[in-house]
């Protein structure tokens, strides 16, 4: 997309000034705009391209195991702070655009004969990560769901539009000082800005938000909770389908009952090399257990995926480990 390319290029120049056009409340463990970890963060997160990262997966639906493959998409944007969209324009109004670090998480998986196709978005500052804008949608053969988290000072506005009935509607949240999203988790973990999110061998517990994902499947109310965050004394290696990893490990235990884990890469820019979510032991009903996911890291990829929509670019997702989707039928047979 051409109109794309150009607005990259205009926000790059832009992005150090317009980051600090919005103000929210710094999450716990962020860093600040400046120094040595700003200057690291923004020549390799301003270079026009996106992280890919590709994994074999594993979730629980329907009380059963499901395998499918997921993907981490990360790459900043130029973002409206008055309309929670990404700025076409950002050059014409920058005491209202700041640059947003994005992740799209998509997740794909079979369940008998129909499949689902799931992504989280989540559109954070990356001043200091905190939240604007997250939004999940779901499409699966009973039909669509779609829920819009909107991030403000006081309160969470939170707008769900589903194809059953009694679950549309709008609802609002209090904010929390401190806290965290778990779809959030997969930023604030990585230390993109050079600060550690905890020190080996610290733990904090914060206000804890369930991800829109893991509540659609198990059908269960936005609220918030509490959450235990420790990250384990020593580093682990880890072996992925993407090779061998030195990692930080971190575990949180939501109150819900949950586990999870994040083996998180130590070297710069320390991705997702592996996440697991272990589900409550006293989980309850046909769906108590449903959402509980994981992930290993089957390949990852610096591209402006963008531009990459012609036929045969499907080649691209080799390096990410995963598969295209199915090759369209052939002709129907004729009758004789």
């Amino acid at each position: 997309m051409e109109r794309a390319r150009k607005n990259r290029l205009v926000f790059v120049a832009v992005a150090l000034w317009a980051a600090g056009a919005a103000v929210a409340p710094n999450p716990a463990g962020a860093a600040d705009a400046g120094g040595a970890g700003a200057r690291v963060f923004e020549s390799h997160w301003q270079d026009s391209k996106a992280e890919l990262d590709g994994y074999r997966y594993r979730v629980i639906r329907y009380g059963q195991e499901r395998s499918g493959q997921a993907l981490m998409v990360f790459v900043t944007e130029p973002w409206s702070a008055s309309r929670h969209v990404k700025a076409d324009h950002p050059e014409r109004n920058r005491a209202d655009t700041f640059e947003a670090l994005k992740l799209n998480f998509v997740r794909d998986f079979q369940t008998g004969i129909y499949d689902y196709n799931t992504m989280v978005s989540v559109f954070a500052r990356s001043r200091d990560f905190s939240l604007d804008k997250v939004s999940f949608s779901a499409m699966e053969w009973c039909g669509n769901v779609y829920e819009e988290m909107i991030f403000e000072q006081r309160r969470i506005t939170d707008r769900t539009y589903s194809y059953f009935e009694g679950e549309s509607g709008y609802r609002t949240l209090p904010s929390r000082e401190g806290g965290v999203l778990e779809d959030q988790l997969l930023i604030l973990l990585r230390g993109l800005r050079g600060a550690d999110y905890l020190k080996p061998g610290e733990s904090r517990i914060v206000p804890f938000l369930a991800s829109p994902f893991y509540r659609r499947l198990g059908h269960r109310e936005a609220g918030w909770s509490l959450a235990s965050i420790e990250r384990l004394p020593a580093r682990e290696a880890v072996l992925a389908p993407a090779g061998r990893f030195e990692c930080d490990v971190y575990v949180v235990k939501p109150r819900d009952g949950r586990v999870g884990r994040f083996d998180v890469e130590r070297v710069y820019p320390h991705r997702i090399v592996r996440w697991s979510w272990s589900p409550p032991a006293k989980a309850q009903g046909a769906m108590g257990r449903d959402g509980c996911d994981s992930g290993e890291l089957a390949g990852s990829k610096r591209l402006p995926y963008w531009q990459l929509n012609a036929n045969g670019n499907e080649a691209y997702l080799r390096d990410l480990g995963l598969l295209p989707g199915a090759p369209a039928p052939g002709p129907a047979p004729r009758g004789r």
